[in-house]
């Protein structure tokens, strides 16, 4: 049998899709995948933030604002219907900060790993791609924060779990994760905790792929589900049998922060702190969240080089 994803993917390739429409328990959500984004937000030029970018700053191309951004997955960045226009939520959020600065935008998808090396020779402005403070990073780039960096909780439809908060509310619970990531090493602490209280230790289960995780889950093997929190909201949406019961702090017990890259001591940092905290008081920067169903990692400002993850 085919499957409904199979489908949709054909009709994605095929370019007979702009747009995914779910209809989840309580909403309806509405990813737009088209190359054309005619719902994409957009700003003003914010002077301000103009004034603040240094004299001596020379952008990488003329009048453009040159961001190098990797295509992982919806709904952060992905590649659209046209299978060469990249669209997300993070690509919405550089057309922002291109419009507050002035410029256009120039948006280039690159490898992950070819991120660091781009910025620091100079290919790019900046990366906007989902990029964590760590204290490593911020010895060879500054940060300017826009997004919370957040794990999620996900639970089939119809199971009995209502929320996971804290260590407790995971006790004795089968949490698929992934092997060697941030969030394994977090609930291996909630674990410690919950025995050091006379509570049942979590049962944690590893997968080699996506799609055996969501088999597992679905089926009964697994009672919870933990990833970044952008992927599952957009597997919620087009599966619609898991829901989100809970998130959690990649910095966990502290706050870790998403963030645009640039380089260290160029002096554009400041204007893209200052770019961002006017969008967020003007309202654009929610809005583009919400066209990503990405609301829970609003942040309440935008901060240049805060505190990030420490050295492991």
């Amino acid at each position: 049998m085919i499957s409904r994803r199979s489908v949709v993917m054909s009709l994605f390739a095929a370019g007979a899709l702009s747009a995914l429409t779910f209809a989840p328990a309580f909403a309806q959500v509405t990813f737009d995948l088209g190359p054309e984004q005619t719902g994409r937000i957009r700003a003003e030029r914010d002077e301000s933030a103009v004034k603040a970018i240094p004299q001596a700053y020379k952008f990488v191309e003329p009048d453009k604002f040159t961001v190098a951004i990797s295509p992982s997955g919806p709904p952060l960045a992905t590649y659209a219907t046209d299978a060469k226009t990249v669209v997300g939520a993070d690509a919405d959020f550089a057309q922002l900060i291109a419009d507050s600065l002035g410029r256009e935008l120039n948006l280039v998808p690159v490898a992950w790993a070819d991120w660091p090396l781009g910025l620091a020779s100079g290919k790019y402005d900046a990366v906007i791609s989902n990029v964590g403070v760590t204290e490593q990073r911020k010895e060879k780039f500054d940060f300017a924060t826009y997004r919370q960096g957040l794990h999620g909780f996900f639970v089939k439809s119809d199971s009995p779990i209502g929320a996971i908060k804290e260590p407790k509310d995971a006790a004795g619970l089968r949490i698929i994760v992934g092997a060697g990531t941030n969030q394994e090493r977090i609930l291996l602490e909630w674990s410690k905790q919950n025995i050091a209280a006379g509570l049942k230790p979590l049962d944690l289960q590893y997968y080699d792929d996506q799609p055996t995780q969501l088999v597992a889950l679905a089926s009964g093997r697994a009672d919870v589900i933990v990833q970044p929190h952008a992927q599952l909201v957009f597997i919620a949406a087009r599966d619609r049998n898991i829901r989100r019961v809970g998130t959690l702090s990649a910095g966990w017990p502290q706050r870790s922060d998403v963030a645009i890259a640039t380089r260290k001591g160029s002096g554009l940092v400041d204007a893209l702190t200052l770019a961002t905290n006017n969008l967020i008081a003007n309202g654009k920067y929610g809005k583009a969240l919400a066209r990503w169903s990405l609301e829970e990692e609003a942040l309440p400002r935008s901060e240049t080089n805060p505190p990030g993850l420490p050295k492991f």
